[in-house]
């Protein structure tokens, strides 16, 4: 208090209210350039009919709306003539947000190039395997640069605080043992990490992907560094280690491509006759909107004691599609034999045989 009291008494406090208003002034200009700078690119982009910079501009209009005003104040910050205590604190402070705007808007850039790259391909195509690979990639080098813009600016902005730069020093001498403690203490961790990226690189599975795991047939919503979320069929959410797909098997139904081959097993007794129901399988087939045109069969795969195993086969162009596809033809199919060939259904056979007496007298 004594300090600013003997700040007010200065006679050089004319100077410091005009250093005062000339810092308001910058922050005012700084804002006033932001919004010509800005407006200029709005009208560039807009002529230019692209769908790229109006995303770029979207995702640098946070960061660049404070960065404007910070460059102007440190600029004219050499000219203003606050006591060295003020002007000490101003230049830390500068510093500190200047890094830290710096990493937002590093952030976002590295957003605004994945979301461009995504906006040249089609997520709502039916077979959209290239652009979910693309999607994954991007998704998990994204997370991956982040961390380190991250971790690079917070200990950059503690190393410009001096007494915590000089217990950093101090403490370098005995890094080489904390890191060999860490290492060991993290192993799993960094496994982790690296089995995350390895995903991204190699791609066992892909955002969108239908996958059964754990028994559990689901789509591959999200792909983190350490796990995976499956959304189950009924909607539930399947959290898994991405050590598990690297580690253990698992069915992966879109690895090479969306389209699918779906099976429907039948159980008709050996009356049946198969080429009536393979021409009624055609037919239900070409009378429904969910065939692809691509196969289909109808086949004898097994006979037991009682009854004929019949596996009708169909493609369709995904996985819901399939499932869809095949419910329909069983139904139909089931509804077929009991309306033309009901006593050709599954059935148990009992024989009688009479045993003759003999009396002996």
């Amino acid at each position: 208090m004594g300090r600013i009291i003997s700040w007010l008494n200065m006679p050089q406090w004319d100077k410091i209210v005009l250093s005062a208003v000339a810092a308001f002034a910058a922050l005012l200009a700084g804002l006033l350039l932001y919004r010509l700078t800005w407006k200029l690119l709005a009208r560039f982009v807009a002529r230019a009919e692209t769908r790229r910079g109006e995303i770029l501009l979207s995702r640098l209009r946070g960061p660049g709306r404070v960065l404007v005003p910070l460059l102007v104040l440190m600029l004219v910050e050499p000219s203003l003539a606050f006591p060295a205590e003020i002007r000490e604190l101003l230049q830390h402070l500068f510093s500190i947000f200047f890094i830290a705007l710096t990493s937002w808007l590093f952030i976002n850039g590295t957003i605004a190039v994945r979301d461009i790259i995504l906006s040249g391909y089609d997520f709502e195509a039916k077979d959209n395997l290239k652009a979910r690979a693309v999607y994954t990639q991007l998704t998990v080098i994204v997370k991956i640069v982040v961390v380190i813009v991250i971790i690079f600016a917070v200990a950059t902005m503690l190393m410009t605080f001096q007494k915590i730069r000089q217990v950093g020093m101090s403490i370098l001498a005995s890094a080489g043992i904390a890191g060999i403690i860490v290492g060991f203490a993290a192993q799993r961790s960094i496994a982790t990490l690296l089995a995350g990226l390895q995903i991204a690189v190699t791609q066992p599975i892909r955002i969108g992907d239908v996958v059964i795991v754990e028994g559990e047939w689901g789509n591959v919503e999200e792909i983190t560094l350490t796990y995976v979320v499956v959304r189950i069929w009924d909607l539930r959410r399947l959290v898994v280690p991405v050590t598990y797909f690297l580690e253990k098997p698992f069915q992966n139904w879109t690895r090479t491509s969306a389209n699918l081959l779906g099976t429907v097993f039948l159980y008709t007794d050996y009356t049946v006759p198969v080429e009536e129901i393979r021409r009624e399988l055609h037919g239900i087939l070409a009378g429904s909107d969910k065939w692809d045109r691509r196969a289909w069969g109808l086949q004898v795969t097994k006979v037991s004691e009682q009854t004929m195993e019949l596996r009708a086969l169909m493609s369709a162009a995904d996985s819901s599609t399939a499932w869809d596809l095949r419910c329909e033809v069983r139904e139909k199919l089931v509804a077929f034999l009991q309306e033309n060939y009901p006593d050709s259904l599954p059935r148990v056979r009992a024989e009688l045989h009479r045993q003759s007496t003999q009396h002996i007298s």
